[in-house]
Order: C-alpha cells, then sequence, then structure tokens
C-alpha cells in the first residue's frame, strides 16, 4: 500500500509539472507572438534583438543624411534650365532614399529608440566625414540657377554621397542587424555608382 500511495504521489506530481511546462510554454509563445506582430507592423523584416550599438548609430545618423539629399534634390527641381540628365538623376536618388528613410524610422520605432522631428535641419552636426552640407551649402544651392545649379548640385551630391558611403563602410564592419547590414552594403553599391554618373555629368555641362 505504501508502495502503491508513492508511486501515485509521484506521478501526480510530474503531471502537475508538465501542466505547469506547458502552461509556461504557452505564455511564452503568446507573448513573443504578440511582440513579433508589433515588431512587424512598423517594420516588416525586423527581427528582435539583433541590433547592436553600431546599428543605431548608422540608422540616426542616415535618416538626415538622407533627408538632407531629398531637401537637396527639391532644391534643383524648383529651378528652370537645368540639364535633363541631371533632373532624372536627382529624381532617382529620391525615388531610393525616401522610401529608406520610412524603413529606418521603423527599425528605430521597432527598437525602442526615440526618432527626432528635427532630421531634415541641414548643417546638422554629425561629425567630421559625414559628407553633410552646411546652412550655408544648402543656401547657396537655393540661390544657384541654370547650368551653374546642376553643376553646384553634383559637385555637393558627390560630396554627400561619398559621406553616406564611409557611413554605410562603418556599419559594415561593425553593425549586426542583417538589415541595416544590407542596406548599407546597397548603399555603398547604389551610390557608389551615382557618383560616378554624376562625376560624368559633370564633364558634359557647359
Amino acid at each position: 500500500m505504501s508502495k502503491l500511495r508513492t508511486t501515485l504521489t509521484i506521478t501526480a506530481a510530474l503531471a502537475a509539472a508538465v501542466t505547469l511546462a506547458a502552461c509556461s510554454s504557452s505564455s511564452g509563445s503568446m507573448s513573443g507572438m504578440d511582440h513579433g506582430n508589433t515588431m512587424m507592423s512598423s517594420a516588416p523584416t525586423m527581427t528582435a534583438g539583433t541590433n547592436n550599438t553600431a546599428d543605431v548609430t548608422f540608422v540616426t545618423g542616415m535618416i538626415p543624411h538622407h533627408t538632407q539629399a531629398v531637401t537637396m534634390v527639391d532644391s534643383l527641381l524648383k529651378k528652370d534650365g537645368i540639364d535633363p540628365k541631371v533632373i532624372a538623376l536627382a529624381e532617382q536618388i529620391t525615388s531610393e532614399q525616401e522610401p529608406e528613410i520610412t524603413t529606418m524610422t521603423g527599425w528605430l520605432t521597432a527598437w525602442g529608440v526615440p526618432t527626432s522631428t528635427d532630421t531634415g535641419m541641414s548643417g546638422m552636426d554629425m561629425g567630421t566625414g559625414t559628407g553633410m552640407m552646411s546652412e550655408e551649402d544648402m543656401s547657396a544651392l537655393d540661390a544657384a540657377t541654370g547650368s551653374a545649379a546642376s553643376k553646384l548640385f553634383l559637385t555637393q551630391m558627390i560630396q554627400h554621397h561619398e559621406g553616406a558611403i564611409g557611413m554605410a563602410n562603418t556599419e559594415a564592419s561593425s553593425g549586426q542587424d542583417p538589415d541595416a547590414l544590407a542596406l548599407a552594403k546597397n548603399i555603398v553599391t547604389s551610390q557608389t555608382a551615382e557618383i560616378q554618373t554624376m562625376t560624368d555629368l559633370l564633364g558634359t555641362i557647359q
């Protein structure tokens, strides 16, 4: 009788442990699922816990960098007498970088990093080598006209792209998040090609 009672007691304890583990697993899965859905709503390709400090630095720096590039394009497109090839390149830059701004902003939200409402400020202090234009540079572009505006835009954007490539290379060597790393690689590839195009265009504008 004592042996039977002991066996029943052990069996009951095991059953309780299994039930508790199942409940814990279910609760954890639900929590993870909810977290995943929250992440997907702001950045579909983001995976929780994959980013590091370098990723955050890259994204928080690249958002205002891209924003300024779009502002430069907007300034150029308001002008008359701009070379059609320069206009086409400028529109290409905007079509690439505006969606990337949206994507990166979503990542910051997913990472719990505050996003600034002042990311479009020209001349923002982002350190040396970023290619950001100063307020004086932006004013000069706003004031330029005709072929002079085309040349100035190309010259400034080459510098701007070179800064972005430097930032992207830093991310490639120090970042961790796969999506941020993929974006950095894409920036290096696309903007290197655009620098060559802009350099060639500079030689054709009279």
